[in-house]
């Protein structure tokens, strides 16, 4: 398994695979395609943590805040093995996404496209679930 280095690489293998919708210096975004002709918004940005160490975070929004309640989010995050659950504005709005953090030296371009379609294909459901079918994301 060859690891990304930093997240040139990380912009260099998904501009390979897929339209960039941003490409800004520490964020970028893509649309992923899922079945039934539905699409989900992704996020990655590379952050520094608090100990000076480079991650990758990679986000997808799920839905409005106001439209999901507190505790479900929290029983979510508790029980999710993969994703968390977080609140960040999208257009000025409280959103929720669903997101994950992973650190470059664990990471292969096989392991980011597994994560980017298992959080795609995940905050899609919920997605579903919470607009009753409507694809807003």
């Amino acid at each position: 398994m060859q690891t990304v280095q930093n997240f040139e690489d990380i912009r260099s293998h998904l501009a390979s695979c897929h339209p960039l919708s941003q490409n800004q210096p520490f964020v970028i975004s893509l649309d992923l395609k899922l079945p039934g002709g539905r699409a989900q918004s992704l996020f990655l940005a590379d952050i520094e943590t608090e100990d000076g160490r480079r991650v990758l975070r990679m986000s997808t929004p799920v839905a409005a805040l106001a439209h999901l309640p507190a505790e479900k989010c929290l029983r979510f995050n508790w029980a999710q093995r993969v994703g968390f659950l977080a609140v960040d504005d999208l257009d000025g709005v409280a959103f929720v996404h669903l997101c994950e953090n992973r650190g470059y030296a664990t990471l292969s371009r096989g392991e980011v496209d597994r994560v980017l379609r298992e959080l795609g294909e995940l905050a899609d459901r919920l997605e579903e679930l919470v607009s009753k079918g409507e694809d807003r994301t």
